[in-house]
């Protein structure tokens, strides 16, 4: 770790892309100003008081300043590796404590005490495609479950629901200990394992970023991982018209650029009969975060909403702006107010035009 938090040069070009520090206007709650702090508790210069605790928090590692980064300082992991070592030292915010150990009590951040399989009201059983819901959708963003479910049984799928828990994403991003998340992925994997499934399909970009880059860390993943976009971009759908809609895409973070994926939402899009889309300004690599992530949302609300008032701005040219993660949709939702726009999670948009 020492070496990467060196090779940081100190110039500044995260600056035009960090979203935090565009909201709170601080040097520390920046991605250079977070190396500082991370090398100073490193070697001891410096102690985890409130300030510092908050600053290494109020990153929602949306992965921006990666991308700007000329030294390729992996800024993310560094953060994920502090907050981890905080954590460790007894040093975690209220509200990430109480979501983590809601998961290890109860399986999901919101203490509900139903199983997902409960909630979704469908028992699993074998089959080839398996699709994993995860916890927002199941328990808040519902309407993305039962799309991505719907259209599974539209397209004549044989699939199947799982006895599934959180997949680990909170924890991993706010640095809880690693043992406790690699249960969860054992958990997982085990469940889906169990049913033969070969094939799993997530509709949030959170829980995909999990299973196809962190899973693979920790435990064995002997199956296929595809968003559902990836999913719907190999299928020929025939959809409907939106009508005289302009619509944009936003790029969930997790989903673009922590994992790459940037044409299978589009492709789908596509697949829409004469549709008006456009791109924002800022899209595909140079996407604009929504301000959710990281848990910045759980922690410093005010934050999260203004990000996503930013991002909500950049796509004033449009009637609707579709995205790919049920805790994109709840964050820009959160902030429409009074413009004449609606976010809309793609496979709810598939669902109702299929």
């Amino acid at each position: 770790m020492q070496q990467a938090l060196t090779s940081c040069t100190m110039c500044g070009f995260c600056k035009s892309v960090c979203p935090s520090f565009k909201s709170i206007n601080w040097d520390t709650d920046l991605s250079r100003g977070r190396i500082v702090l991370t090398y100073g508790l490193a070697v001891g210069q410096i102690e985890p008081d409130e300030s510092v605790v908050k600053s290494m928090y109020t990153c929602t590692t949306c992965a921006d300043c990666v991308r700007r980064c000329t030294s390729k300082v992996k800024i993310v992991d560094i953060i994920e590796m502090c907050r981890a070592d905080l954590v460790a030292n007894g040093h975690i915010l209220p509200k990430h404590k109480q979501m983590c150990e809601n998961i290890v009590n109860y399986h999901n951040p919101f203490a509900e005490k139903k199983s997902v399989a409960e909630t979704l009201g469908l028992k699993p059983h074998k089959a080839e495609v398996a699709y994993f819901a995860g916890c927002t959708a199941t328990y808040r963003a519902t309407k993305t479950a039962k799309a991505s479910m719907s259209i599974l049984d539209k397209l004549g799928v044989d699939w199947t629901t799982l006895d599934e828990v959180c997949c680990g994403s909170v924890m991993q991003r706010v640095g809880w200990p690693q043992e406790d998340v690699t249960k969860l992925m054992q958990r997982n994997v085990d469940a889906i394992t169990s049913l033969g499934v070969k094939t799993l399909v997530l509709s949030c970009a959170g829980c995909y970023r999990m299973f196809k880059l962190e899973y693979p860390k920790y435990v064995k993943v002997p199956f296929e991982v595809l968003h559902m976009t990836e999913f719907l971009a190999r299928q020929k759908l025939r959809l409907k018209g939106l009508g005289d809609v302009k619509v944009t895409y936003h790029d969930p973070c997790h989903l673009g650029r922590h994992c790459g994926v940037y044409d299978a939402p589009r492709d789908v899009i596509r697949q829409f009969p004469d549709v008006d889309f456009k791109e924002m300004q800022f899209n595909r690599d140079l996407s604009h975060c929504c301000g959710g992530g990281g848990g910045v949302r759980a922690a410093f609300p005010e934050e999260a909403a203004d990000i996503a008032n930013t991002r909500l701005d950049e796509a004033s040219f449009a009637d609707m702006i579709i995205t790919t993660c049920p805790f994109c949709v709840t964050n820009l939702k959160a902030q429409i107010g009074d413009r004449k726009i609606d976010v809309v999670d793609l496979v709810e948009l598939v669902d109702d035009h299929l």
